[in-house]
């Protein structure tokens, strides 16, 4: 693998799943453990990095209201989730020497920084990973977003998505042993296609803003880090 990065300062997104591990509820500290160690990899290179985080390994909005609750209620519990992980990522990157700020979008000045943008910058620019917790402070809009607007608003030059599988597949691949993985695609392909990647208004942000996103699985070690290189199993939308 080359150890030349493409990119200055990357956005990883980690959805809450991916912090379970082989759990079905929670975290999995060995799981948090491990990305800790990858991100450290990708920062020991000399690359700025931020980390917006999901909360469905502890509450999801869309599930809160489907079963009945306020959507915005249920929403902002799945914010609140977000913090937790977010808290529990630093934690982890700081056990290993990561300098490391947690900023949220909705104050909570006890336990992290609010946001702000300025802050956030010069932050990575001393080589701190920030993490963004609490979505977007909004109801009605998903962390897939929030990852968006975090990574337009950082200028960062690509989005990584880590998930459980190495890329894009046109169908999930756990339930369908025939899904096609795709190396490539157009902003426009994963709309017209539905695939479900990341939720529309994420795709129209990052392709407005011309960031490309690159998905990849975070449970094989080393994979940020070599994604960053363009190296390994990815797909890339662009």
């Amino acid at each position: 693998m080359s150890d030349t990065p493409r990119y200055k300062r990357v956005l990883l997104k980690l959805s809450g799943e991916a912090l379970m591990g082989a759990g079905k509820f929670g975290l999995d500290p060995e799981t948090v453990d491990q990305i800790a160690i990858d991100i450290k990899e990708v920062v020991d290179m000399g690359v700025e990095v931020c980390v917006v985080v999901g909360g469905g390994n502890i509450f999801r909005g869309l599930s809160g209201a489907a079963a009945g609750m306020e959507r915005s209620t249920a929403d902002y519990m799945g914010m609140l989730a977000t913090i937790m992980n977010s808290l529990a990522m630093q934690n982890a990157l700081e056990k290993i020497n990561i300098p490391t700020r947690v900023q949220t979008a909705i104050r909570m000045d006890a336990v992290a920084e609010p946001y702000i943008r300025r802050r956030a910058e010069r932050h990575m620019e001393k080589g701190r990973v920030v993490i963004f917790g609490a979505g977007t402070g909004n109801p009605y809009f998903t962390t897939d977003t929030a990852a968006a607007l975090r990574a337009s608003e950082m200028d960062c030059e690509v989005l990584l998505k880590g998930t459980k599988v190495d890329g894009i597949y046109s169908a999930d691949p756990v339930k369908d042993p025939t899904a096609t993985r795709y190396e490539s695609l157009s902003y426009r392909q994963v709309l017209t296609e539905d695939l479900g990647v990341m939720d529309h208004s994420a795709i129209a942000l990052t392709r407005e803003n011309n960031i490309p996103i690159m998905v990849f699985s975070i449970y094989e070690k080393g994979s940020f880090a070599k994604a960053v290189c363009g190296q390994g199993r990815f797909t890339i939308v662009e």
